[in-house]
C-alpha cells in the first residue's frame, strides 16, 4: 500500500528549497484515513507547499469519529482530507452529513478520497452531497493533490469572506435599527458613536460634531459618556487636543483622517457637514472601515434610512469591478422575465481567461474584462440586463430575432489592446431560447451553462441548448465513469496493427493501439472515449499504462528473436506532464527495453502547443535514444514552419491522403510529403494502405514503410504473435 502511494503521489514531486521567511499563518488539514502511511505520504507529499504566504498544518483522525471529535476542538480547521472507508463503507460519507447537518459547519471544504470507488458512486456523491472533489487515490499524484487543495482552500477564503461580509453587512443593518427612534440629537449622536465603535470592533469612545451654517464653529452633538458635559458646546473646549485637531482637519479637508489611535469620519448632506470621532484601541481591518462608510450613509440622512439600504442593496448585487449586476441580479432578473418577450439568454465565457491572469497578471485580466464588457455595450446596443455571472463569464438578454452570430464573434474577436498587450481573444457562447426558459432563474441559468459547457467540450463557438443536452451530459458523465472504473478493473486492451518496410513488406513494427470492450462482444470507438479521457484528466493514467504494456510486448518480441520496434501514441495531456521525457525513460528502464525499440507518435496539436517547451521535452527524448513520429502528418499547416527545428524521426503520412488512390487522387500530397521527408532526413510511413494499387503508388513515390488493412488489420497480442512469427518464419 504504502509503495503504491508513494507512486501517485510524488510522480510529479518537485524538491522545494526551505524558504528562511517561515509564515506567520496557516492553513489547518485534517487528514482522515485509516491507513497512517496515507497520513505520512499526504503530510511528505504536501512539504514545504505554501497558499497566498501560508503554510500547511496538518491534523490527523483515523476513523469518522475521531474526524467529528478534531473539528469540534479545532474550530480553526479549513479543509478536509476525508477517506471514504474506513470502519465502514460509508464512514466518510457520514462525516459529511454531521459536519454539515449537525456541527453545521458549511465553511469547511470537503476533498472525498477513495481506493474503493464502488461504494460510492462519483456521480451520485457529488450530486447528494457538500463537497469540492472525489478522488479516486490513484488520481491525486502530487500536482493535482496541491491543485485541489488550492482550489478547496480558494473556496474556503471566499465563503468566510462573503460570511464576513454578510456579517458586516447584519451589523449594519443591527446598527441602522439600533439608532432610530431616537427624538433628539444627542441621544442620536450616543447611538451613532455606539454602533459605529462596534462596527469597527472597538470600545465606544467617540463624539459627533458638526459645523454651524455659515460659521466656522463646530459644535459638539453627542457621543460617549465622557463627553456628555461638553453637548452643545465648541469643540475647542475638549481637554483633548489630538481630538481637536483631527475634527478640524477631517471638515477642512472633507475626508477621513485615521491614525493609530483614532479615527475620523467626514459627513457631509445638503451643504451640511459634519465630523465622527472614535478612539482607536485596535486599528480596523478594510473591511470593517467600509462596512462604516456604509452605515455613514444612515446617519448622513439623520434617521433615513433609504440612503443606508441602496448601499447594501449596491453591495449584494453588483459585481464591484465592473459595477455590472451580478450573479445574484441576474437571476433574479430571469425569474421576472415572460416567456414571451422573445428573449434569448446568452452566456459568454472568454476561453483560457485564467492562462492570462496566469501569465500576464490580473490587472491586465481586469482590463480585459472591462474590455469586453465595453465592447458588449457598444457593439450589441440590443443587449438587456448584462450582467458578469462569473470570473470569466458575462450574461445578458438579447431579443432572438435579431441575433446574429457573425456580428456578435465579429465584435468580441477583434484584438483587444490592453497597455502593452495586443491580445486576440477566442470565446465560448452558450444560448437558451426563451421557450426553453424554466420557472425558476437558477434553472434557467443552469440551461445556459449547459449550452456552454458544450460548447467548450465541442470545441465550438457557439451551441444552443436543447432538451437532449442535459441527457447527453448525463451519457457522458456516466460514460467517464464507466471508463474509469473499467480502467481500474484492467477491462481495457491493447491491440497491435503491424507495419511493413515497403521494400522487402517484411514487419518491422506495429503501433499499439488502445480499445475498450463493451461487454457486449463490440467495442466503444476511441473517437469517443479517448477525448472523454483527455478532458477527465484520465488520459495520462492510461497513456502510462499503454506504453508499459507496450513495452512488455516488445521484451516478447525480443525473447523470440524478433526485431520489432512498438509504437505508442502520446496525447497532449500526457506530453505536458512534468518531466515526461524522463517518465518515459524510467518506464523503459524498468521493462529493460531498449530505447531503439520504442517510438512515440505524436499529432501536430502535441507539437505546436507551447512549441519552446514541446522542443526541450522532444530533445531530452533524442538524448534518451527515444524516437519520436509526427502522427497524421499533413491534416495541419503550421508545423512545417517549425519542421526542421522539431527532432524527429519519422512523418506518418494520414490516411486522408491514400484512400481515394487512385480513383479520386492522384497521390500528389502523399508524394510531396515523402519528397518532403527525404529532404529533411525523415523516414515516411503511410497509414490507411487498403489495396495492391496504393502500395504499388506509395513505392513509386518513394515511400519507406506503410501500415494497413492490405497488410494487417488491429489484433490482440496472441493473434499478433502468431502473425509476426509466421510473417519473419516465411
Amino acid at each position: 500500500m504504502a509503495s503504491e502511494q508513494d507512486d501517485f503521489l510524488f510522480l510529479d514531486h518537485e524538491d522545494d528549497t526551505p524558504d528562511n521567511n517561515q509564515p506567520q499563518s496557516f492553513w489547518d488539514i485534517l487528514v482522515v484515513d485509516d491507513d497512517p502511511e496515507i497520513h505520512s505520504v499526504t503530510k511528505l507529499a504536501l512539504s514545504g507547499v505554501e497558499f497566498w504566504g501560508k503554510a500547511l498544518r496538518f491534523h490527523h483522525a483515523y476513523s469518522g469519529e475521531e474526524a467529528i471529535h478534531e473539528l469540534i476542538h479545532n474550530p480553526e480547521i479549513c479543509l478536509l482530507l476525508l477517506d471514504v472507508v474506513m470502519e465502514s463503507d460509508d464512514a466518510g460519507l457520514k462525516v459529511v452529513k454531521t459536519v454539515r447537518d449537525e456541527l453545521d459547519n458549511h465553511n469547511v471544504r470537503i476533498i472525498l478520497r477513495t481506493g474503493q470507488p464502488g461504494h460510492a458512486p462519483e456521480e451520485q456523491v457529488i450530486r447528494e452531497y457538500d463537497i469540492n472533489d472525489y478522488k479516486m487515490k490513484t488520481e491525486l499524484t502530487r500536482s493535482k493533490l496541491v491543485t485541489s487543495l488550492m482550489t478547496a482552500l480558494r473556496s474556503f477564503q471566499q465563503i468566510c469572506e462573503l460570511e464576513a461580509q454578510s456579517e458586516g453587512l447584519t451589523n449594519i443593518l443591527s446598527a441602522s435599527n439600533a439608532i432610530l427612534g431616537h427624538n433628539n440629537i444627542s441621544g442620536f449622536s450616543q447611538a451613532v458613536v455606539m454602533q459605529l465603535a462596534n462596527i469597527l470592533a472597538n470600545d465606544a469612545n467617540g463624539f459627533v460634531c458638526a459645523q454651524i451654517s455659515g460659521t466656522n464653529s463646530l459644535v459638539l452633538l453627542g457621543g460617549s459618556t465622557q463627553y456628555h458635559d461638553f453637548i452643545g458646546q465648541g469643540v475647542e473646549q475638549l481637554d483633548n487636543g489630538r481630538a481637536i485637531m483631527q475634527v478640524k482637519t477631517c471638515i477642512e479637508q472633507q475626508c477621513h483622517q485615521q491614525t493609530e489611535h483614532d479615527l475620523t469620519l467626514f459627513l457631509e448632506k445638503n451643504n451640511e457637514q459634519a465630523a465622527i470621532f472614535i478612539e482607536l484601541a485596535l486599528p480596523p481591518m478594510p473591511r470593517q472601515i467600509q462596512f462604516a462608510e456604509i452605515f455613514l450613509a444612515n446617519v448622513s440622512v439623520g434617521l433615513d434610512n433609504i440612503k443606508l439600504f441602496s448601499q447594501i442593496r449596491e453591495v449584494a448585487y453588483k459585481d464591484p469591478l465592473t459595477k455590472l449586476a451580478n450573479r445574484t441580479s441576474f437571476v433574479e432578473h430571469l425569474e421576472k422575465t415572460p416567456c414571451d418577450d422573445g428573449l434569448s439568454l446568452i452566456l459568454l465565457d472568454i476561453a483560457q481567461f485564467s492562462d492570462i491572469n496566469n501569465g500576464l497578471g490580473q490587472e491586465v485580466g481586469n482590463q480585459l474584462l472591462m474590455a469586453v464588457m465595453q465592447r458588449l455595450d457598444q457593439d450589441i446596443p440590443n443587449a438587456k440586463a448584462l450582467a458578469r455571472i462569473g470570473a470569466d463569464v458575462f450574461a445578458f438578454l438579447l431579443p432572438t430575432a435579431s441575433f446574429n452570430e457573425e456580428l456578435l464573434v465579429d465584435a468580441l474577436t477583434i484584438p483587444y489592446q490592453l497597455k502593452e498587450h495586443l491580445l486576440s481573444i477566442h470565446f465560448h457562447i452558450g444560448l437558451c431560447k426563451c421557450e426553453d426558459f424554466s420557472e425558476t432563474g437558477l434553472e434557467t441559468l443552469k440551461k445556459g451553462y449547459i449550452a456552454l459547457n458544450q460548447a467548450k467540450q465541442s470545441h465550438k463557438v457557439f451551441d444552443w441548448y436543447t432538451s437532449d443536452l442535459e441527457e447527453k451530459m448525463a451519457w457522458r458523465l456516466g460514460l467517464i465513469r464507466q471508463l474509469r472504473s473499467d480502467f481500474e478493473q484492467s477491462k481495457l486492451e491493447v491491440w497491435y496493427q503491424p507495419q511493413f518496410s515497403l521494400k522487402t513488406q517484411q514487419i518491422i513494427g506495429c503501433e499499439a493501439l488502445l480499445r475498450w470492450p463493451s461487454g457486449n462482444g463490440r467495442y466503444i470507438s476511441p473517437g469517443i472515449f479517448v477525448p472523454l479521457a483527455e478532458s477527465s484528466g484520465l488520459i495520462v493514467e492510461i497513456g502510462q499504462w499503454v506504453l508499459e504494456q507496450a513495452c512488455q510486448q516488445q521484451k516478447r518480441f525480443a525473447q523470440l528473436g524478433l526485431d520489432i520496434c512498438v509504437a505508442v501514441n502520446v496525447s497532449v495531456p500526457q506530453f505536458k506532464t512534468p518531466d515526461y521525457a524522463k517518465t518515459v525513460m524510467s518506464t523503459l528502464e524498468k521493462y529493460q527495453v531498449p530505447s531503439s525499440k520504442i517510438e512515440l507518435e505524436v499529432t501536430e496539436s502535441v507539437v505546436m502547443d507551447e512549441i519552446s517547451s514541446v522542443i526541450n521535452t522532444l530533445d531530452e527524448l533524442k538524448r534518451y535514444g527515444i524516437e519520436v513520429a509526427i502522427d497524421d502528418f499533413g491534416t495541419g499547416f503550421s508545423s512545417l514552419s517549425y519542421l526542421q527545428k522539431l527532432p524527429l524521426s519519422r512523418l506518418k503520412i494520414d490516411r486522408a491522403f491514400i484512400k481515394d488512390i487512385p480513383e479520386s487522387d492522384t497521390g500528389a500530397i502523399a508524394e510531396l510529403i515523402v519528397s518532403l521527408g527525404k529532404n529533411l532526413g525523415l523516414k515516411t510511413i503511410a497509414e490507411g494502405v487498403e489495396t495492391q494499387v496504393q502500395l504499388e503508388r506509395l513505392q513509386q513515390m518513394g515511400c519507406d514503410e506503410i501500415q494497413g488493412f492490405l497488410l494487417a488489420k488491429p489484433m490482440p497480442v496472441d493473434e499478433l504473435m502468431v502473425f509476426a512469427q509466421n510473417k519473419l518464419g516465411s
